[in-house]
């Protein structure tokens, strides 16, 4: 039988053999992923500074001026770009079925995942390409796989954008219906879209209203046709509630600026009273002529977004970066056209989970490259205009994952690993259907 001396000598010797093992033992990382060395721009938290940003279990976990490199389980030097907020598009088409019949949001809506990630955008609102009788549709065939995050302003017809003669039909515009699809879907459902009527009454736009009263969200106003009997005016004047949005704000048919080149004093009236301006570039709706001025005077637009379709991304508009760089060369300065890119986008569909780099925040990233050189941009009437800047995304992450990487910065040299094989997706995933964005409430 050991003595107790023995046992004593047993346990001191198995305890400093513990604290020898954990003092040579490596330590482990306490982040999986970190961007070292970017100019941070978060224009919630006012942040505009070089600064590390960490993330954690698809969160961020920490910013500060210096994260040791030992701590990340992946350190990605982003020294000498952008960091912000993923994206968010407020007005994209990405819907173009209707349960085999037809289709809705028209032929020229594309999947979100074939342009979105690419170009820093995390999060786009599908802009009333469905109505209540196809959104189970849309959700199930688009919304539910896409990689991207898609959230919807309902269409107040019922059947979305399938061509005219639908859209004209008020008598398929049923507010309460709309409303009641928007409390059962809150996470994805944000508001709602009245979009190309062309008659001389406001019904659409009251439906809309309505929909947006009874569910206590915000609607997209697209005018189908500008009449006399329904004035631009009366339209953010009168009808529109605060934080609602007019969309197509630079359309050259918008009443906007006088003979004398002055912007018209309404639209100040219009923006005091709580109006959102949103761009929702499309491939007709954007000129130089209107939006130069506006924001040269002290108008610019509320948020940027593309109206993207198969139509405007082989067009004038080209991408979310392209329409942002747009706003640079005007001269806007570039923490203002990330905050109405991120920030203010989120807080007008108020979904202000997103839209911000705040420890604990879902970890959406945008990692940007600004060039420098000759550039020319088109309107959607053809015209140019030169700029020597011009935005591009080097990665995006979405709830933490990688995923786009411009020029492999998350990668291993190929030399360096040996007889590899089967790498396939990226290093934190290993899966092919990895990377979608996690589900996000409103709030945070």
């Amino acid at each position: 039988m050991a003595s107790t001396s023995d046992k004593m000598d047993g346990f001191l010797m198995r305890t400093i053999c513990l604290l020898l093992w954990a003092v040579l033992l490596p330590a482990q990382p306490s982040y999986d992923i970190v961007l070292k060395g970017g100019h941070v721009i978060d224009p919630k938290n006012r942040i505009s500074a070089v600064r590390d940003v960490a993330i954690k279990d698809g969160v961020i976990a920490a910013i500060a001026p210096n994260i040791a490199a030992s701590q990340a389980r992946k350190l990605i030097n982003v020294a000498g770009l952008y960091v912000t907020p993923g994206l968010i598009d407020l007005h994209a088409h990405v819907y173009s079925g209707s349960e085999g019949k037809g289709l809705a949001g028209g032929a020229s809506s594309i999947h979100p995942d074939a342009f979105a990630l690419k170009t820093g955008v995390t999060t786009l609102v599908d802009a009333g390409s469905s109505g209540r009788r196809n959104f189970a549709h849309f959700k199930k065939t688009v919304i539910d796989p896409a990689r991207s995050r898609v959230l919807v302003l309902l269409n107040i017809g019922g059947h979305g954008m399938p061509g005219d003669a639908q859209e004209q039909d008020v008598s398929d515009m049923d507010p309460k219906a709309a409303a009641e699809l928007a409390r059962q879907h809150p996470g994805t459902i944000v508001g709602f879209k009245v979009a190309h009527y062309r008659g001389p009454d406001w019904t659409p736009v009251e439906r809309g209203v309505e929909a947006g009263t009874l569910a206590n969200l915000p609607i997209m106003i697209d005018f189908g046709e500008f009449r006399p009997e329904r004035p631009f005016q009366d339209l953010v004047l009168k009808k529109l509630r605060p934080g609602d949005i007019y969309t197509h704000c630079f359309y050259a048919p918008v009443p906007m600026v006088q003979d004398d080149g002055r912007i018209m004093p309404y639209l100040f009236d219009a923006r005091k009273r709580g109006v959102i301006f949103d761009v929702g570039h499309g491939g007709a709706a954007f000129e130089f002529r209107q939006a130069v001025p506006a924001v040269k005077q002290g108008f610019p637009p509320d948020s940027i977004s593309t109206d993207v379709h198969s139509g405007s991304i082989n067009a004038g508009m080209k991408d979310q970066l392209n329409v942002m760089s747009k706003f640079l060369s005007m001269g806007m300065p570039m923490d203002d056209v990330i905050l109405r890119s991120t920030w203010n986008p989120a807080r007008i569909i108020h979904f202000e989970s997103l839209g911000h780099l705040t420890v604990g925040a879902i970890a959406d990233i945008a990692v940007l490259r600004l060039d420098k050189g000759q550039y020319g941009f088109v309107d959607s009437y053809g015209a140019g205009m030169d700029g020597n800047q011009r935005l591009a995304c080097e990665l995006t992450v979405a709830s933490g994952k990688v995923v786009w990487d411009l020029n492999g910065r998350t990668r291993d040299r190929w030399d360096k690993l040996g007889k590899y094989q089967g790498l396939g997706e990226p290093w934190w995933d290993g899966s092919r259907g990895g990377g979608r964005p996690r589900p996000v409430s409103r709030t945070k």
